[in-house]
């Protein structure tokens, strides 16, 4: 009887033993990360991210100078076109001349301007220079007729101007096949535009511009 008794015993004992070392592992919780070897977050990694996420919703750019780059359509005034171009004064090159023979009411030369394609530009010196060859004596002097200034050429528009090139009596003079055209005496690019036919030149004469083809006949006054 006495030995069941002690076995009992034994046996309540050793039970308690286990619940007291359960209820002590549970009061120590969690292992602590250090004692694993598993490292803690970064304060400083984690101020640095909000920094930048900060600085990012409030329009800095990533090198931190906190300034922001203008959209492509802001940028200068071509993204609303640039006009600069126009009103331009027209130089030779910019025009293309046609050189056709007139015999009625006086027989003379009609020179027709027209600005090139995509072209808008002003003949702001009323008068051509017009010459024959290289020589002083084939310089078409001016008279002055017709005239309108500036007179804007763009598109389908045209301005006339007429050529006497020959205001002399007799024989004398040149002939040439080609006259020489340019929108001012001092454009450095003059145009060379073929003759119909071989007209003999001496002492020509030329009109300004103007719009109106009964307004370049050329006379002497």
């Amino acid at each position: 009887m006495r030995s069941r008794l002690a076995t009992r015993s034994a046996r309540l004992v050793l039970a308690a033993a286990v619940v007291t070392a359960l209820a002590a592992t549970t009061a120590c919780g969690p292992e602590d990360p250090s004692e694993t070897g598993a490292a803690a977050p970064s304060a400083s990694t984690s101020s640095s991210a909000s920094a930048s996420t900060e600085g990012t919703e409030s329009g800095e750019s990533s090198d931190g100078k906190g300034e922001t780059e203008a959209p492509a359509g802001d940028k200068g005034d071509s993204a609303s076109g640039d006009k600069s171009g126009y009103g331009q004064s027209c130089g030779t090159n910019d025009l293309d001349f046609t050189v056709t023979w007139e015999a009625q009411p006086i027989s003379h030369y009609l020179v027709t301007a027209k600005a090139k394609s995509g072209i808008t530009c002003y003949l702001d010196v009323n008068t051509p220079s017009v010459s024959f060859g290289s020589g002083t004596d084939g310089v078409a002097s001016p008279v002055g007729q017709g005239g309108e200034d500036p007179i804007k050429l763009s598109g389908s528009s045209v301005a006339y101007a007429g050529i006497n090139v020959k205001t002399t009596e007799g024989e004398g003079g040149k002939q040439f096949e080609n006259v020489i055209i340019a929108t001012s005496e001092d454009d450095p690019n003059p145009a060379e535009v073929e003759l119909p036919d071989a007209p003999t030149v001496d002492k020509p004469i030329v009109t300004n511009w103007s719009k109106k083809r009964d307004e370049v006949i050329p006379r002497i006054v």
